[in-house]
């Protein structure tokens, strides 16, 4: 992969959490609310995620696809709504 790529990760869903959550597939950090987007495809990420979401950890900044985990959160919508 040259300096250029970057690699893209699957997002899990914290289990047992009161309010859905959001892990960084490659260092398990939360991921921020605030750093989830819909995916449109155009000056986005180059992915075929719906949804993305960057990680704000420190020496991170993996590029997740939320799309699996977000798939078994009742109201995925709801939780993009809450971000701040």
């Amino acid at each position: 992969m040259s300096m250029t790529e970057q690699q893209h990760y699957t997002a899990e869903l914290a289990a047992n959490s009161a309010v859905p959550t959001l892990l960084c597939g490659h260092c398990r950090s939360t991921l921020s609310r605030a750093r989830i987007f819909h995916n449109k495809g155009d000056s986005q990420q180059l992915t075929d995620c719906k949804t993305i979401a960057l990680c704000s950890a420190d020496d991170c900044g993996a590029v997740n696809c939320c799309d699996n985990a977000m798939a078994h959160i009742d109201n995925p919508e709801k939780l993009l709504g809450l971000a701040s």
